[in-house]
């Protein structure tokens, strides 16, 4: 800094003093007739004001930064005993409640009578307690008959059952008395002559009286043991004197362990078949097993233990391997299993199959000792499911029928060893209550040891039927089965293979409901008409229709 400057710096400052102070001069003061030099004047000098505490008003002690103690007041609650509402507010509109009407109880019981070309008529007559499940019992009877144009082409078959039903806190008893009638001819027609093989052919019946009863274990969430009983029994007869008599016992036991499940299906078969000779078929069956089942996969490891006893004594020791395991969980499922069983003979299952039996049959069981298969099940949505599978089997004695030399229109049973191999197929389809569908195919090659071909077994045959219900008034449905081409003997006099052509059977049916307790039906079978043979010498009846009425109650 310059010192030139210093004077007058120090001139402007003590200017700007005086003026100062001369501002602050109180203009009511004069001023005095005191001598030069001497305080005239009163100056207040004015500051901004500062507060300050009082000592009297601190607090001198500092706080103890270490208490962590919280302080907890004390609060008093009023409860009331009852909710307090808001009636501020425009509350929400009650709908007024419709009187509901009485809701009918479910018709349990039915009648049905129908008339039909052929001479067909058709009555049907089910009896019922009541929708109550867990305590029923009840009683049912059928009667069907038809004549064809051929010279004594008749048949008729009537079925009678009472039957009961208790669901008990541990356990369900199941039981079922009935009786079963089915009669026909030997009808036999020879398309080479164009008539009957006889002018008068003998008539056949066939009776059997059956008990049936069942005690199953309900449900448990973790049971100790599950168990389950059942009995089976019959008396069979036909018109030449022919009997059968058959007690069956079986059950199983169960008990789960973790991941494990380990048990014993077993059974004693009692079965007598009189003709012309008596002929004991008794078995005795044990599968102890051992299944171990994961979040993803199922194996089940056993045995098939079989003895047969009675006419012939034989013991029979088979493996029972099985095994699943998903690909695509709940949709798609690959399984496989290695097993051998015995296949028993009766006469009842061959008069079933085939009505026209000679006397005399022979009952020898078929052995299953070895039955490989594999394939894939599984769903594909809530209403659809499917099965395909490959099996091989090798079965010894395995029965056909063959006709008889003498009476080329009666059948005997014949055993063959044979080597299977098949494809089977199923699909279901269900569309909620309204639509259903399913569909079978079974495709099997027979390779036979002494016999020519495995005689009226076919080598593809498909089965489908389909239901429609419309707006729970009128329901419709379908049914077709084709049959390949099949192979049979005859005599002439010397034994000759013919073939017995392939066929297709299309039936459908119609039923309206009226008023909830009336209805009307109509039935058509055979639609195609064709009038073909499932057994050599026997033709089925054309195109045949029933109509008739219905009354629940």
């Amino acid at each position: 800094m310059k010192l030139n400057h210093i004077p007058y710096t120090l001139s402007f400052s003590v200017l700007l003093f005086a003026a100062t102070s001369y501002a602050q001069v109180k203009p009511e003061e004069k001023k005095t007739d005191k001598p030069t030099g001497a305080l005239t004047e009163e100056i207040v000098v004015e500051r901004p004001y500062k507060p300050v505490l009082a000592d009297a008003a601190k607090i001198r002690r500092s706080p103890d930064l270490n208490s962590t103690k919280a302080l907890k007041s004390k609060q008093n609650y009023s409860i009331l005993n009852r909710k307090l509402e808001l009636n501020s507010e425009i509350r929400q509109l009650q709908a007024q409640p419709l009187s509901q009407a009485a809701v009918p109880p479910p018709l349990a019981n039915y009648a049905k009578l129908g008339l039909g070309n052929f001479s067909t008529g058709l009555a049907e007559l089910y009896l019922n307690t009541g929708a109550d499940e867990g305590l029923q019992a009840g009683v049912f009877a059928k009667h069907l008959n038809q004549e064809g144009s051929l010279t004594k082409q008749q048949f008729s078959r009537q079925e009678l059952g009472i039957f009961g039903k208790s669901v008990l806190d541990k356990i369900t008893l199941n039981g079922e008395l009935g009786f079963d009638r089915y009669a026909s001819y030997y009808y036999g027609f020879s398309a080479d002559s164009g008539k009957t093989i006889h002018a008068n052919p003998e008539k056949q019946r066939y009776s059997t009286f059956t008990l049936k009863g069942e005690l199953i274990k309900n449900y448990e969430e973790n049971p100790p043991v599950d168990y389950a009983l059942k009995a089976d029994a019959y008396l069979m007869s036909d018109k030449f004197n022919a009997k059968e008599n058959s007690l069956a016992l079986s059950g199983f036991l169960n008990k789960v362990w973790k991941q494990f499940n380990i048990g014993v299906n077993t059974s004693l078969d009692i079965t007598q078949t009189k003709d012309s000779a008596s002929i004991g078929n008794h078995i005795f069956r044990a599968n102890p097993y051992i299944k171990l089942q994961g979040e993803t996969y199922k194996l089940a490891l056993g045995v098939n233990l079989v003895q047969e006893f009675g006419t012939n004594s034989r013991f029979n020791f088979f493996p029972a391997i099985t095994a699943e395991i998903p690909i695509v969980p709940e949709f798609a499922t690959v399984f496989g299993g290695f097993t051998g069983n015995i296949n028993k003979s009766t006469l009842r299952e061959f008069s079933r199959e085939n009505p026209y039996l000679n006397q005399n049959v022979g009952i020898q069981n078929a052995v299953e000792k070895t039955n490989i298969y594999g394939g894939i099940k599984g769903n594909a949505g809530a209403g659809f499911g499917y099965k395909a599978m490959l099996f091989y089997k090798k079965i010894n004695d395995m029965a056909l029928f063959r006709n008889d030399r003498d009476r080329q229109e009666r059948f005997n049973m014949i055993y063959d060893d044979a080597k299977v191999t098949g494809l089977e197929g199923e699909v279901s389809v269900k569309i909620s209550e309204t639509v259903s569908w399913q569909g079978k195919v079974n495709i099997n090659t027979y390779n036979m040891d002494i016999q020519e071909k495995a005689w009226f077994m076919p080598e593809f045959r498909l089965s489908s039927n389909a239901r429609v219900n419309i707006k729970k008034k009128l329901t419709l449905d379908g049914e077709i089965v084709v049959n390949d081409q099949t192979y049979g003997v005859k005599y002439n006099p010397d034994p000759v293979m013919v073939k017995i052509k392939s066929y297709v059977d299309f039936s459908a049916g119609a039923e309206y409901l009226y008023k909830e307790k009336y209805g009307i039906f109509l039935r058509a079978n055979n639609i195609f008409g064709n009038k073909y043979e499932r057994y050599l010498y026997y033709p089925k009846v054309g195109l045949n229709v029933i109509a008739g009425l219905n009354y629940s109650f």
